[in-house]
């Protein structure tokens, strides 16, 4: 395998390795949801043990957005699990691109631990994914 065949296989693969991690962000937020003691990893990390009701109710709205944040990002890369039109689709992956690029900056600033360390590359790495996934040719 040729270093021009390994790039273009990582550029196809961007699209559903940025799917599977924003599925992750989905079930974590699904989990926080439901009342799971993970507070001190999620929503600036204050809240010990499980999140307030008002956070959980938020949590559930996550969910929902990273999930059709996935499906997006999976439309991108030729799936067609959403029936919206291939523009929508790239644009789409640009506007996640540039919210995750905003939340390694709040996560990298927050005194959690967690979103410091884990959820910082976290969202860069996914950044990264949406970024080869948006100037892929969507097929």
């Amino acid at each position: 395998m040729t270093a021009t065949t390994m790039g273009w296989t990582l550029v196809k693969g961007a699209p559903m390795a940025a799917a599977v991690g924003l599925v992750g962000i989905a079930l974590f937020q699904l989990a926080l949801a439901v009342g799971a003691p993970l507070g001190r990893a999620a929503w600036g990390g204050t809240h010990v043990g499980p999140l307030p009701t008002g956070w959980r109710v938020a949590s559930g709205v996550a969910v929902i957005v990273w999930t059709f944040a996935a499906l997006v990002v999976l439309r991108r890369g030729g799936m067609g699990l959403l029936g919206m039109p291939e523009t929508v689709a790239r644009w789409g992956t640009w506007v996640l691109f540039g919210l995750l690029l905003l939340g390694v900056l709040m996560n990298v600033a927050s005194s959690s631990a967690w979103e410091r360390y884990f959820w910082g590359p976290y969202a860069l790495i996914l950044a990264g994914l949406c970024s080869l996934a948006a100037n892929s040719d969507g097929t």
